[in-house]
């Protein structure tokens, strides 16, 4: 059973650009960021960062960052 679940897409780009914000700060703070993210939930930071990219694209955010990877 799959619910259907719709967003305007001014709520989608917005979701889009809070995840954007998101993979930038984690980049930002990337050094105190990562080993808590792996001590903690087990979940490293480059596969979160992708992940957000992946659902930002997914949701109207920039391609770009998804298709070619993050530059930093």
């Amino acid at each position: 059973m799959s619910a259907e679940l719709a967003l305007r897409d001014v709520d989608a780009l917005e979701l889009a650009e809070l995840l954007e914000f998101l993979r930038d700060l984690l980049a930002a703070e990337a050094h105190t960021l990562a080993p808590a993210l792996e001590r903690f939930a087990g979940y490293p930071l480059g596969e979160l960062r992708a992940d957000l990219a992946r659902f930002a694209f997914l949701l109207g955010g920039a391609p770009t960052v998804f298709i070619e990877g993050d530059r930093r």
